[in-house]
């Protein structure tokens, strides 16, 4: 079906930008009408050095021949939210899908501080704008969706190994996704609605393109100095995924658990707005086992690479055996019990 979610209302939270606004649209495409909720308005900016708004987004989805409502919303702040679910139960009297995208923590995030150096006030600050709005968020929409006994709830995270991601408050902020998206479908069990969690890859939003001085027309030339910036996808590609999930009728069958945006467009034959089909870290993957391979000490990029996708996989049964190469050739040795890679056939204990 070309509009698959036809008289559907979806409503993303964090539509401003980056993966919001590139689910919007696609939840548009596929015929959902899509409430843009955000803090960031043409009369008021909430993120320094951001031009973008829920207005903008709306207007984008209009010029594609969607249906878009923009309305300010501060996810911290209860009442606000309380409003919201009135608004939107008086104008639509349904919701089948939320999408909670609620971020804007780039500039909170010291990647160089360690726990016991972190600024508590930003951790603070972080955890209550990603965390605690994405559960005010859910607990008062998500009642709509109860007493109608259907509907998806999505929560966007950032990597669904259960590692480390390099930073205490990210990894906490970005782990927490996914809990509640765990806890929700088990409070949802048998109301017929439905509670995941969703990464990108290496998503090219606005921010990054900036980042890197390029624009979506020219973005493969930061590439040639940012290798793995090649397999980078746009945030519609994101957006397809959740559409994707959105339209299939037995995706309850993937209640609580966390998925990634490439093997969801292996499973549903979906591919990114210029046609490529992106699948971030198994393509780094593929480039590390050659670096591992090779003799000699891993050094620069592989070996920053090969660090950051230990921590993230070393938990994970399915990853073990790659864990275990990654960790002989980075020279890892007496690690704790839960910092080792899994040892599928003896479980770790404590002492060993």
């Amino acid at each position: 079906m070309d509009k698959p979610l036809q008289g559907q209302v979806a409503l993303v939270a964090g539509a401003t930008r980056g993966a919001g606004r590139g689910i919007a649209r696609e939840l548009a495409a596929a015929g959902a009408k899509v409430w843009c909720t955000g803090r960031s308005t043409r009369e008021r900016s909430a993120t320094p050095g951001r031009p973008e708004t829920i207005e903008e987004t709306a207007e984008l989805i209009a010029a594609e021949g969607g249906e878009a409502v923009a309305v300010r919303v501060d996810h911290t702040i209860e009442a606000e939210v309380e409003a919201l679910a009135r608004r939107l139960r008086e104008d639509d009297g349904r919701l089948d899908v939320l999408v909670n995208d609620i971020w804007g923590g780039d500039e909170m995030v010291d990647w160089n501080a360690k726990f016991w150096a972190q600024d508590i006030e930003k951790a603070r600050k972080l955890v209550d704008q990603a965390v605690f709005s994405h559960l005010i968020t859910a607990r008062h929409l998500a009642p709509m969706m109860v007493a109608a006994n259907q509907g998806l709830i999505v929560e966007v995270t950032d990597g669904e190994m259960p590692g480390y991601r390099g930073q205490v408050v990210y990894d906490f902020v970005k782990a927490a996704a996914i809990r509640l998206a765990y806890a929700f479908a088990w409070d949802l069990a048998g109301t017929g609605v439905t509670a995941l969690a969703i990464t990108p890859g290496f998503l090219r939003s606005e921010a990054m393109l900036d980042r890197f001085g390029v624009s979506e027309a020219n973005w493969r030339d930061a590439a040639k100095e940012h290798w793995d910036f090649q397999f980078s996808e746009t945030p519609r590609f994101l957006g397809r995924a959740v559409a994707a999930l959105a339209a299939d009728s037995k995706v309850g069958r993937k209640s609580g658990i966390a998925l990634n945006v490439g093997d969801l467009a292996e499973e549903y034959g979906f591919d990114d707005a210029d046609g490529s089909r992106p699948h971030f870290w198994r393509n780094v993957d593929g480039w590390l086992e050659t670096q591992i391979a090779e003799d000699g000490e891993l050094k620069g990029k592989a070996r920053r690479m090969a660090q950051a996708r230990y921590v993230q996989i070393h938990p994970s049964a399915a990853h073990a055996a790659k864990a275990r190469r990654f960790a002989e050739k980075l020279g890892m040795r007496g690690l704790g019990a839960g910092l080792r890679p899994l040892d599928v056939a003896a479980p770790r204990r404590d002492g060993d």
